[in-house]
């Protein structure tokens, strides 16, 4: 490349005009460094290369050119000028350093692009570009990967070969069970950056390294689990479990993230025999409802037997109780009157038949009948009579 940038006359960007003097002002040049219509000799054939002196020279010149005149002027004060404009330009420089990390960002500071500490939350200062750069991930927000389906919210990442614009992705979601039946399971998981440095420089795609995770560890927990355990009980013990496998890998791995709900959305046998699967959930509810209504009565015939078969016992006993105290009770009579016939015979057996008599007499009706009516008016006791006896003597 030519030096020479002039017309016919040899002009050159580099040197002055024709005929003017080394360091003079410009005079109807081309550019800020000089050059005209005047010869000086360029690069060209003869010409010879312009002086590095000259050229800083010019360029300085240029620059008091741009300063207005009471800032250093063009006439002496330039590099006092140049030194404000330098300390001007070097505050901004250092000023940048000043960064705001907000309540739900964690700041990581870089020192020439290696990690070197995390900022909190507020007002920060770093050195400023290039020594120092500065990154502030989201460490609060609740990121979701989709498995299975898509629903346009999540933030799965989208693959090569995969049908990302529907609902349904079959090569995700169609698993085999422990019992060799295949199931269709789609599920969501919930992750938040718990170590900013790591999640940003020990993992290229964290959402997909966890979505990768997740369907693996769910097709391991799927593939020890009977189709109608999951089909039925076991969706939260499904969800545990892959939450706590997929945790112990991206632990692992140093990922920074922290897995905080994994959700079942559809647990389904294939579309091609659901209608029999439910038919047989059907059957399967039937069966538990009869199963609870036995239950329930066997719960409430057993305890009401049981009452009265406690019931039964517990009067027989009082009945031998009370018998054996009765018995009791005459034996010790009986024993008191032998000693008291022991003691006074004649005594004893007045007092013997005045008992026995009282005792007949009072279960017995009396009747007094004056002795000089004997004989003449027989005494029928009817109140003793019994009615029947009654009825049939009236009827005679």
């Amino acid at each position: 490349m030519s030096w020479n940038n002039g017309g016919p006359s040899g002009g050159s960007p580099w040197g002055p005009p024709a005929g003017a003097p080394k360091d003079g002002p410009r005079q109807g040049g081309k550019g800020p460094w000089g050059g005209g219509n005047g010869g000086g000799g360029g690069g060209g054939p003869g010409g010879r290369l312009p002086d590095l002196d000259d050229l800083i020279g010019r360029a300085q010149a240029f620059l008091r050119g741009l300063l207005p005149p009471g800032f250093g002027g063009r006439r002496g004060g330039g590099g006092r000028g140049l030194a404000l404009i330098g300390a001007g330009i070097l505050a901004l420089w250092l000023l940048s350093g000043f960064y705001r990390v907000q309540p739900d960002e964690q700041g990581v500071v870089l020192r020439f692009g290696a990690f070197n500490r995390t900022a909190l939350p507020g007002l920060n200062y770093h050195i400023p570009w290039p020594v120092e750069t500065v990154l502030r991930p989201q460490v609060t927000r609740i990121n979701r990967v989709e498995i299975g389906y898509r629903s346009g919210s999540g933030e799965t990442p989208v693959e090569e070969g995969r049908d990302a614009a529907g609902r349904d992705v079959l090569a995700e979601s169609l698993m085999l069970t422990g019992d060799e039946n295949i199931i269709d399971i789609d599920f969501a998981v919930f992750w938040r950056i718990r170590d900013a440095a790591a999640f940003l420089f020990n993992t290229r795609h964290p959402a997909y390294t966890v979505k990768s995770a997740a369907e693996s560890v769910m097709r391991e927990v799927i593939g020890r689990t009977p189709i109608q355990f999951a089909l039925t009980l076991g969706r939260a013990r499904i969800e545990t479990d892959v939450m706590t496998g997929v945790q112990a890998i991206l632990d692992q791995y140093g990922t920074g993230v922290e897995i905080t709900q994994v959700q079942l959305q559809k647990v389904d046998p294939p579309a091609a025999v659901i209608d029999s699967f439910r038919d047989v959930q059907r059957a399967n509810t039937d069966a538990d409802r009869m199963r609870n209504e036995a239950e329930s009565y066997r719960n409430d015939i057993v305890p009401r037997a049981r009452g009265d078969a406690a019931r039964i016992t517990a009067e027989a006993d009082a009945q031998r109780q009370a018998a054996i105290a009765e018995a009791s009770g005459q034996a010790q009579r009986f024993l008191s009157v032998l000693q008291a016939y022991d003691a006074a015979k004649d005594v004893t057996l007045r007092r013997l038949y005045i008992e026995t008599m009282q005792d007949i007499l009072s279960r017995t009706p009396s009747v007094v009948v004056d002795q000089k009516l004997q004989g003449i008016l027989p005494f029928l006791p009817l109140a003793a009579t019994p009615p029947a006896t009654q009825g049939a003597g009236a009827a005679k």
